[in-house]
């Protein structure tokens, strides 16, 4: 009878296995885990948030514009929803995708722990975005029934809406990881895009007005903003809004390629880093 002598060699393969396997989803549960430290403040803004807009547009603001009958027929409330919950989903992601990104190379390295383990690089973008992603459901889903509650979703098919919002959020947030894992030092860069990019983009993306209604040399910044083409998709959906069918299919194939691109840069970057 012969007895298998376990080396320190052998016990060391063994125990790489799982990571190796399963590296992307043991990163996403360090993640999540993470996140539910705050999951208080995170689920008072997912409720706090909708109600908030959606009164003020909905009981306020929506008076006038419907009283004038400024948008042919649709109402105001259902006009400004699908902006709404793409733009809580474009906050969530860009989020996520900022500190936790430039805290896992710098202030808490843990990146460079979770590679020795070994998990890889690709490994570790995959996890931070599965768990950018089981931020994005749960918000996007709230907004979506206080939607529900002030009447600002006239056709079934607004339930499309919410993965309209993840995409939408996804599509910001991965093109800004790719940017964020190049970072080696902290001057403001995550404030820096809140402020000067998601804003003002929020604010020149068709959200609270067509985007017709912009001087045609302002327009272009709804053209690149994936906020506008979610917001045009979503209220495709929510209403039956009309456009050209070829222009509902930018409105799909823009973000997701948007999501591509921000994927498999974040992980050419962070495997590149993680290798120095």
């Amino acid at each position: 009878m012969t007895v298998a002598i376990e080396t320190p060699l052998a016990r060391a393969i063994a125990a790489g296995v799982k990571p190796r396997r399963y590296g992307s989803w043991y990163v996403a549960e360090h993640r999540i885990r993470g996140i539910r430290s705050y999951y208080k403040t995170l689920l008072f803004t997912a409720i706090g948030s909708p109600f908030m807009y959606l009164f003020a547009l909905g009981v306020g603001l929506a008076t006038l514009v419907d009283r004038h009958n400024g948008l042919g027929g649709t109402s105001y409330l259902a006009f400004v929803a699908p902006a709404l919950i793409a733009s809580a989903a474009v906050t969530a992601a860009v989020e996520e995708c900022t500190y936790p990104i430039l805290m896992g190379f710098k202030w808490n390295p843990i990146f460079f722990g979770m590679n020795a383990a070994p998990i890889s690089g690709a490994q570790i973008v995959n996890g931070i975005f599965i768990a950018v992603l089981a931020r994005l459901l749960p918000t996007t889903l709230i907004y979506y029934l206080v939607m529900l509650v002030f009447g600002a979703v006239p056709s079934p098919l607004g339930v499309l809406d919410i993965p309209i919002a993840v995409l939408t959020g996804m599509a910001f947030g991965l093109v800004i990881a790719s940017y964020m894992a190049t970072v080696e030092q902290d001057v403001g860069q995550p404030a820096f895009i809140q402020r000067f990019i998601i804003i003002p983009l929020f604010l020149f993306s068709g959200t609270f007005f067509p985007l017709t209604q912009m001087p045609i040399f302002l327009r272009w910044i709804g053209w690149i903003s994936p906020l506008w083409h979610g917001t045009e998709l979503g209220r495709v959906v929510s209403y039956g809004a009309v456009e050209p069918g070829w222009l509902t299919i930018v409105h799909v194939l823009y973000p997701l390629a948007l999501c591509v691109y921000g994927w498999g840069r974040t992980q050419v970057v962070v495997t590149r880093r993680l290798n120095k």
